[in-house]
């Protein structure tokens, strides 16, 4: 499973998509990097002082880079345009 999820990240990535975690976890926002373990996410929109709606925590995260997802934590991607705008 985490092999196509690494594709559709590599596939998807410089663009706003909705990933959703094993723990319900649901995260918006451009991908800005994919490794062979992790997908780093820039988290959309303005609210939180710019951080917008997916961010939690506070690890990890720096603006431009965004902050990373473990590939098989995640257990569903799409992009985000086709829900949100």
């Amino acid at each position: 499973m985490s092999h196509d999820i690494y594709g559709l990240c590599c596939r998807y990535q410089g663009k706003v998509v909705k990933i959703r975690e094993h723990t319900g976890r649901v995260h918006v926002g451009k991908i800005t990097r994919v490794t062979k373990t992790h997908v780093y996410i820039q988290p959309a929109g303005g609210g939180l002082g710019g951080l917008g709606y997916g961010f939690y925590g506070g690890w990890g995260w720096r603006p431009g880079v965004g902050y990373g997802l473990a590939l098989g934590a995640i257990t569903g991607l799409a992009l985000a345009g086709l829900f949100f705008w």
